[in-house]
């Protein structure tokens, strides 16, 4: 298999014995694409055409790149074979999605140059090894979160994260789209939620600690036809876009435009602005009919964009001490009849449950949403560790693994006072390799609910395009091996050898503009050498 450098490995691959080294890729070459295979011929003449400069016009035979659909395979499995030279180049998938990995596989064959938008080759010769290479994924649910909220990244950037994910056979995107720092999703019915929370006056310059701040006025949002645009695109790619609407914490931004959705009877809420910098914030929904009919409304327009089954509520890091001290929240616990503050979170979250399930739609959120019980079809992204995973696994939900131990790609990446702003664990390449998303002695029953994993990239101190590109590679190479590939027991995953193969790796990243950290370490410019972060093994995540 090595001998490709294919990354996330493959299944199988290999070479027939006494076949010839390579096959031409040249103006001779078709594509003859089957039914339910034309958006990956559209990606081909796109991506390739542009690469190659070849026109891949239509046309069988043998000089011809053959795309079909065929049964026997799951939906995302694929076999390419370029071994006939006397016959097409094959993809095989067992849905169109499959057909579509197949072809990413297909552009790694051609080289680190194919990842290129115009042809570098002077002569343009491009060429292929004899190969038959079989695959299918290990987990349905391969995703990166991608935090807009702390830093706003404008529409294009969102596009190039998608090319990424799917350069990377990963197929879900969760768009976190609402914090206290900021609101990024346009609400026709509730506008001030763009006009006023997608904007701060100044931001927190490294961990909150930190003295620093950045006077420079920040913010931005995505317009309800740019969000169309991401959507089919991703679409396009055979990625779900999984949208993040945070409740009942995170919400200061929305707060911040609607005053009347905090806690009036304990906090000055027309006070309040879009927060500016870091941490777990204190400000929260009020527990109100008025508040579930707003995000209701802000739901619904959600709904009409982001056709993804599963809909993220967020649910994490609430604090209660609003609740304790407002007589508002209180009286409601106790015309609710559900305990305490912590049984206020989960009726949120159960409200929010049973809307999204009467609409054909799925909950999902993070583990804290285990508090106070959990809502009966319900979802938990598990990010404090393996824990909550595990007891809603067992409990019967399904569970997307993201512990912060070990895919939180904000983290430093190395020891030492060079990593930008270094804050959380330690989590070199390596680390990210070892991570298992199925912990040992989950029981059969429970491992079933594992839909999958995902790495996370906060951008608290990821301040643009560039320095969530250092965060965020090579990194995510090991976590989609890991994702895709059905490696062994992390003891016995052959680091080197996945070493060996990102050095070609490299190569695709530098051809695509990523700004990876080197192995060696980062570069003189993408250091901010005096601005603090948190460099503390076990250092909570939030900066």
């Amino acid at each position: 298999m090595t001998f490709l450098d294919l990354i996330p490995a493959p299944l199988s691959a290999g070479r027939r014995s006494g076949a010839p080294g390579r096959r031409p890729l040249d103006g001779r070459t078709t594509l003859d694409a089957g039914p339910g295979t034309e958006a990956t011929a559209r990606w081909i003449r796109t991506a390739l055409g542009a690469a190659t400069g070849l026109p891949f016009a239509d046309g069988a035979g043998p000089h011809a790149i053959r795309l079909r659909i065929a049964g026997g395979r799951g939906p995302e499995a694929y076999r390419l074979t370029t071994e006939d030279p006397d016959a097409a180049v094959v993809i095989e998938g067992g849905g169109p999605a499959g057909v579509f990995w197949g072809a990413q596989t297909l552009r790694q064959l051609l080289g680190p140059d194919a990842y290129r938008k115009a042809p570098v080759r002077p002569n343009g010769t491009w060429d292929l090894p004899y190969a038959t290479v079989e695959d299918a994924p290990r987990f349905g649910w391969r995703g990166l979160l991608l935090d807009v909220a702390r830093h706003f990244l404008p529409k294009d950037d969102v596009l190039r994260y998608l090319d990424l994910l799917a350069a990377h056979k990963l197929n879900v995107f969760h768009f976190h789209l609402t914090d206290d720092q900021g609101w990024r999703v346009e609400i026709e019915r509730h506008p001030k939620l763009t006009e006023v929370g997608a904007w701060r006056t100044r931001t927190k310059w490294g961990h909150r600690a930190s003295p620093l701040w950045t006077e420079t006025p920040h913010g931005g949002f995505y317009t309800r036809d740019d969000i169309r645009e991401i959507v089919a695109y991703a679409a396009e790619r055979h990625i779900t876009v999984v949208p993040e609407i945070d409740l009942p914490g995170h919400a200061q931004a929305a707060i911040a435009a609607y005053p009347e959705l905090g806690n009036t009877d304990v906090v000055d809420t027309a006070a309040l602005t879009v927060w500016d910098t870091w941490g777990v914030n204190p400000n929260v929904l009020a527990p109100t009919e008025a508040v579930l009919r707003f995000y209701e409304g802000v739901f619904e327009e959600v709904l009409d964009l982001f056709p993804s089954t599963f809909v993220h509520v967020g649910g994490d890091e609430c604090p209660k001490d609003q609740w304790r001290a407002s007589p508002t929240a209180q009286a409601r616990i106790k015309e609710l009849g559900v305990g305490d503050e912590d049984g206020l979170q989960s009726w949120f979250i159960r409200h929010f449950d049973r809307w999204l399930a009467a609409r054909g739609r799925r909950l999902i959120g993070w583990d804290e949403i285990l508090e106070g019980g959990l809502a009966e079809g319900a979802a938990v992204s598990s990010w404090r560790g393996y824990a909550g995973g595990i007891a809603a696994a067992e409990a019967g939900h399904d569970v997307v693994m993201c512990p912060e131990q070990h895919v939180y790609l904000d983290h430093r990446q190395a020891p030492g006072e060079d990593e930008p702003m270094p804050i959380g664990y330690v989590r070199t390449l390596a680390d990210v390799y070892r991570f298992e998303p199925v912990p040992p002695g989950l029981s059969p029953e429970a491992a079933a609910h594992i839909l999958g994993t995902q790495a996370n990239v906060w951008t608290e101190v990821t301040e643009n395009r560039s320095r969530v590109d250092y965060q965020v590679f090579p990194r995510l190479a090991a976590f989609a091996e890991v994702a895709w590939s059905a490696l062994p027991a992390p003891e016995a995953r052959d680091h080197a050898g996945f070493e060996r193969r990102m050095r070609t790796h490299y190569r695709r990243l530098e051809a695509l503009g990523v700004d990876h950290r080197p192995p060696t370490g980062p570069r003189p410019w993408q250091r901010r050498p005096g601005v603090a972060g948190r460099p503390l093994e076990g250092a909570p995540p939030n900066v």
